[in-house]
């Protein structure tokens, strides 16, 4: 894409097929050429002032959360980097020595500022690590797990039931009628914030057939083609973001006021200038770059 999606375009190689070897794990695990990134209650360690990930060395494992360990993200130049989970220190960066050079920063406030990719291998840290702090007992029995294939499976160890990581498909559509997209807003929005709809998708359910029900439940709008845009991981905790264009085919809107606050029809041309100018006479704003909604917009509104 001309704008990349932030959370989007790791450059790591996730080399699955070294997971379950042990023996280049325990040397990439003990090597001091390999990075680790630490976590704290699922925000990120950055180097202050300037937003960049701040890699640790082996010695990090020493103070890591036992019971998740180092999860392997992927080789770079022939390095491997991990994720570690140091929520169980009280203050990690006084403890590590760090104030002044480095702090741990919420993933959403600096993930639009780090360097093209840096914000993936955060996404895909904070999504494993967050997963195995919600998934460390069996959902079949309840008895304890333990950590396999470097951090991407957890075995019960009573009933050796398999437990694999998630991630919860989203559809979020541009819903259009040519010169017209629908938008919705929910009130939990800034003020004069518009965005694209969304939903999560259900079992047995297509991502068209997603975009048509949720659309319907929400505006009350019949869609007919609907057409693959873009994705974007959304660690928060683990969805997928399956962004789509939509056809509307007819316009009366009866809104869900469970589901939102509101929704009307924009013309193009009101788009394009909230677009260009969030300030401007438009009269309304849409989500930031960092959204795929953002994307989806603008590849509408400019097409």
């Amino acid at each position: 894409m001309e704008t990349p999606i932030v959370f989007a375009a790791s450059p790591l190689d996730r080399v699955s097929h070294l997971r379950r070897d042990g023996a280049w794990l325990d040397a990439a695990l003990s090597s001091d050429a390999s990075r680790f990134l630490p976590f704290h209650r699922l925000n990120v360690l950055v180097k202050t002032p300037k937003t960049e990930l701040a890699w640790a060395n082996p010695a990090i494992r020493s103070v890591m959360d036992a019971r998740t360990g180092a999860v392997l993200l992927g080789v770079r130049d022939g390095l491997a980097h991990f994720a570690v989970d140091l929520s169980p220190l009280h203050d990690p960066v006084a403890e590590l020595g760090l104030a002044g050079a480095a702090s741990f920063a919420d993933v959403r406030q600096v993930a639009a500022a780090l360097p093209g990719g840096d914000a993936s291998i955060v996404a895909q840290g904070r999504q494993m690590l967050d997963w195995h702090a919600r998934h460390r007992f069996c959902a079949v029995c309840g008895h304890a797990t333990s950590v396999k294939e470097a951090g991407y499976l957890r075995e019960c160890d009573e009933c050796d039931a398999q437990h694999f990581p998630r991630t919860d498909p989203v559809v979020i559509m541009l819903v259009h009628d040519g010169e017209r997209c629908l938008l919705g807003r929910q009130a939990g929005f800034p003020a004069k914030m518009w965005s694209a709809l969304a939903g999560f998708v259900e079992a047995g359910e297509t991502l068209e057939d997603a975009v048509r029900r949720e659309v319907m439940e929400e505006a009350h709008i019949r869609v007919g083609e609907v057409r693959y845009h873009a994705s974007q991981p959304w660690p928060f905790p683990s969805s997928l973001m399956i962004g789509c264009m939509a056809r509307a085919l007819d316009d009366a809107i009866t809104v869900d006021r469970t589901e939102l606050e509101d929704a009307r029809w924009f013309p193009r041309d009101q788009v394009l200038r909230a677009l260009r100018d969030p300030a401007s006479e438009a009269g309304f704003f849409v989500p930031p770059a960092m959204a795929i909604a953002h994307h989806l917009i603008k590849a509408w509104a400019e097409a």
